[in-house]
């Protein structure tokens, strides 16, 4: 892609800038609230149950590092450390001592027990940066990142390969190396698990090493970068029948670190070839048409892939605006698709998957394989056992029938459930796809919170996989898997710290509920836990944890041989009356 970011060069670096200049820093406007800037996150499960007590939002995240961080330097018996803090806008002088779950560097200025939040650093490192938000009560100020004083041992600028890196607020890590990113991941789901899932330490796993994703750079396969509008457009412009026109092509990309503001940006590295190649086309595009647009809009661009036997190709299907990729018996053709109703198709070899290109699918194809194979090998009980055998699938949150379909050749049944009905008829097209027969795996629309009355496979004999959005389970999806009670329980997760949330109520018990060992006990033992690296020079970390069903001679009872003793002695009773 070397060519990609030469004409990228070239076509801006010709006469004058076409792009709206990005202001300073000096001149940006207001930052709003740092606290609950994603709305989503704001209304989080926890905000509405008496159960469920934390919504795993970045705030409640760098919060409790902000606490461990501070107990582990014991700060509050020094003296002569500094109460008055800098005014806004200041620069201070940082020496890092960790990274936070967020992806942001903690650490101290000189004389000082506040704690300074500061992206772009790596513990060891010593940074000059500018406090823009003091949260006093809590303990921290979040600064943005000037520059590097003294680099950490950690730090190797050779790595990063973004231009817009410390500025663009996409990535956080493309100065260290990746295995440094994969042990700093797994950190993040032991935090998750010690700060959240209000188990104590014995019940709690030892966590897997991060799995990788073999490509570091290059990876997404959906980018959505946008342009806001005219920079007098107001609210009020609708209802007064008001509308704006750009006098100069506005900056084109994604936000600025700790702002609301784009900048201009005109190729991301993290994209897959033919992705940013959309991209490129689309500014293009844009810059030529502007005249047309009133208002800001959102690119979609989403990787398309054609699947083409060598014997049936030939070099006159091959485009400008395409990219070739040989794979044993098969050409890959790769284009960039841009309107969201679109289909397009993604390759699990030996699967595949069709959706509209708006839709949620998983953005790094190339950890797919890993991913979806690990599941396949966890979702069944490791080791022989006396219960009934598992002969089930039930897929929560299924989607377009990822797991559905991967999974199904395992199981005598699978059922895939969704509050989507596009995304059910995504799955079951999906399923007939890979020549799936109903029988097979079946796709039925139903919201989460009433899931389970539609459910008549045996508990038992039955596992249940779980991949909800951000803000987890619900309180009364939680309540009916716990009455429900499966053999087994794959939780799948973007968002490791509400993964912990809900484990911890699937492990140390729901109030009110009886899953068959009492009223508020537990009934199931955390088996593994691992992350997934879905997307590398990210703070982001996937969360996959298995759960087994504990027995009831688990639960305080007889142990399984004492059990088939006392069987015995009654079949002996039995006989001699």
């Amino acid at each position: 892609m070397a060519s990609l970011a030469a004409d990228v060069a070239l076509a801006d670096s010709n006469g004058a800038k076409r792009y709206a200049e990005t202001p300073p820093r000096s001149e940006e406007q207001g930052r709003g609230s740092y606290r609950f800037k994603n709305k989503r996150m704001r209304k989080g499960h926890g905000d509405s149950s008496q159960i469920l007590q934390t919504n795993g939002s970045n705030e409640e995240i760098l919060l409790e590092d902000v606490k461990d961080l501070l107990n582990s330097m014991d700060l509050g018996k020094e003296e002569g450390m500094e109460t008055v803090l800098p005014e806004r806008l200041s620069e201070v002088e940082v020496s890092i001592k960790q990274i936070s779950s967020t992806g942001d560097g903690l650490g101290f200025a000189k004389d000082s027990k506040q704690v300074y939040v500061v992206p772009f650093t790596a513990p060891g490192d010593n940074v000059t940066a500018k406090v823009f938000k003091h949260f006093e009560k809590e303990g921290y100020s979040m600064a943005d990142f000037i520059r590097v004083n003294k680099p950490s041992p950690h730090r190797n600028e050779s790595l990063i390969k973004c231009s817009y890196f410390t500025t663009c607020s996409g990535c956080q890590f493309q100065m260290l190396p990746y295995d440094y990113q994969l042990a700093h991941k797994k950190s993040i789901v032991e935090k998750a698990y010690k700060n959240f899932s209000n188990l104590p330490p014995e019940l709690i796993p030892a966590i897997g090493d991060t799995i990788g994703s073999p490509l570091e750079y290059g990876y997404r396969t959906k980018l959505t970068p946008h342009f806001d509008g005219p920079p007098d457009s107001r609210r009020s412009d609708g209802r007064n029948g008001i509308k704006r026109t750009f006098k100069e092509v506005p900056p084109i990309g994604f936000m600025k670190k700790g702002t609301r503001q784009t900048i201009d940006i005109e190729d991301c590295p993290i994209g897959t070839s033919v992705v940013r190649k959309g991209m490129y086309r689309e500014r293009q595009r844009i810059a030529q048409e502007i005249g047309n647009y009133n208002k800001g809009a959102t690119v979609l661009l989403r990787e398309n892939t054609a699947r083409i036997p060598k014997s049936e190709w030939d070099e006159a299907q091959n485009t400008p605006d395409s990219v070739i990729e040989e794979k044993g018996e098969f050409i890959y053709k790769k284009t960039c698709i841009t309107d969201p109703k679109a289909q397009t198709t993604e390759h699990i070899p030996p699967y595949q998957f069709t959706n509209p290109a708006g839709a949620f699918f998983q953005n790094n194809n190339s950890i797919l394989p890993r991913f979806t194979q690990y599941i396949r090998s966890h979702i069944l009980p490791q080791t022989p056992s006396s219960h009934p055998k598992i002969h089930h699938l039930i897929d929560a949150y299924s989607g377009s029938g990822l797991f559905t379909i991967t999974l199904s050749s395992l199981f005598t049944t699978s059922l895939g459930i969704d509050i989507s009905p596009a995304s059910i008829t995504s799955a079951t097209q999906n399923a007939t796809l890979n020549s799936l027969p109903a029988s097979r795996a079946k796709f039925i629309a139903a919201d989460a919170s009433h899931l389970f009355s539609s459910i008549t496979t045996p508990a038992r004999e039955t596992v249940v996989v779980i991949d909800p959005p951000r803000k987890g389970c619900d309180e009364s999806f939680l309540r009916q898997l716990v009455g429900y009670g499966p053999a087994r329980i794959v939780y799948v997760s973007c968002n490791v710290h509400t993964q912990a949330r809900d484990i911890g109520v699937l492990v140390g018990g729901m109030k009110g509920v009886d899953g068959g060992f009492g009223v508020g006990e537990g009934g199931y033992e955390i088996e593994s836990i691992v992350g997934f690296d879905f997307f590398p020079q990210t703070g982001h970390v996937e969360g996959v944890a298995v759960l087994r069903r504990k027995t009831e001679w688990n639960s305080g009872g007889m142990e399984e041989s004492e059990i088939k003793e006392d069987d015995n002695k009654n079949e002996e009773k039995t006989e001699g009356a």
